[in-house]
């Protein structure tokens, strides 16, 4: 029993992402804009300490040290944002037809976010893996993604008719992302070794403004009418949607590594950065972009079930690099 409720606690934040699309479904004035909890002020302020700590927590030296791997940083990048929208363009192609048209935005949005850091250097390490170039990439992935997301985002919009003030948004994420990354940088120096005592608690509190984040989402959407116009379909399609992208990318940056004869301490950084998408980030980035979308629900649904694929299916071939010969 203990061992059972030991696995439930490191668990939690699965079970709080069910949670909260439950009681978004059950009771939305709780979450959505104006609601109860005012969610979309305290949102915002959950964002912005969300990435002042991603800053203050994110060793400048590490970085430097992955600076040389050019090649490696050049494939995940192209991965992230070039070869993930094109298998979208090709997904639409086939697919688009029996898919409703906000899954398919939020599909697009998913291969349009940034890789993501923790788990990328996480997996990268537990592979036995190039660690320091895994944390300069996955850095640099988000950085990146600030400006590139949005811009894909807008093209995306504008070519559905959807349109996207490309410029407010980016003003917006630079505000509630890049400034409090950047204040936390620059304030390392002087708290770096305090807050990272506090590490645990801050990861948990990262989580908990994810689960509010998706808790609001959801409960403009269910407000707008997501469950009468979807059902349990949605789901299911977004399942396997995300599940093909996941197991092509991972696929394709294996053998593009092979290919260009990377070690396979590289290889493993190319695999892990170049497949993953950010929930972190993806999540903040969506309200930000998409506002009052009422369909906002359903655009983070991807990146939701996609965060627990790609963890699942990542430690398994983590281990499995592992136990490779020295």
């Amino acid at each position: 029993m203990h061992e059972y409720f030991s696995r439930l606690w490191r668990d939690w934040f699965l079970l709080g992402m069910f949670g909260a699309v439950i009681l978004a479904s059950f009771a939305p004035r709780i979450g959505q804009s104006g609601g109860l909890l005012h969610a979309e002020t305290l949102s915002d302020w959950g964002i912005f300490a969300i990435f002042f700590l991603h800053g203050i927590s994110l060793s400048t030296e590490k970085l430097k040290q992955g600076l040389l791997r050019w090649q490696v940083h050049l494939l995940v990048q192209i991965f992230t944002f070039a070869v993930f929208p094109l298998l979208w363009l090709a997904f639409d192609l086939l697919a688009g037809r029996w898919i409703p048209l906000d899954l398919m935005l939020g599909f697009f949005y998913l291969c349009a976010l940034p890789s993501t850091i923790s788990s990328s250097v996480a997996m990268t390490s537990a592979a036995r893996g190039n660690v320091p170039a895994a944390i300069f990439n996955a850095t640099l992935s988000t950085l990146l993604g600030i400006f590139l997301t949005p811009l894909l985002i807008s093209l995306v919009a504008s070519h559905s008719g959807g349109g996207l003030a490309l410029g407010d948004a980016m003003l917006n994420i630079a505000k509630l992302l890049l400034l409090p990354f950047v204040l936390g940088q620059l304030l390392r120096p002087f708290f770096g070794t305090w807050f990272a005592r506090w590490k645990p608690w801050t990861s948990v509190f990262d989580r908990a403004v994810i689960l509010l984040l998706v808790l609001v989402s959801f409960s403009d959407s269910v407000a707008a009418g997501l469950w009468q116009r979807h059902g349990l379909g949605l789901i299911l399609l977004t399942i396997a949607g995300a599940a093909l992208f996941l197991v092509t990318v991972l696929l394709l940056t294996r053998l593009a590594a092979r290919r260009l004869g990377l070690n396979v301490e590289d290889e493993i950084v190319a695999v892990f950065c170049g497949s993953k998408k950010t929930l972190a980030s993806g999540v903040p980035m969506a309200k930000l972009l998409f506002g009052a979308h009422p369909a906002l629900g359903v655009i983070v649904l991807p990146i939701m079930f996609y965060h627990q694929l790609q963890l699942f299916v990542c430690a398994i071939l983590a281990r499995r690099y592992a136990t490779r010969a020295q």
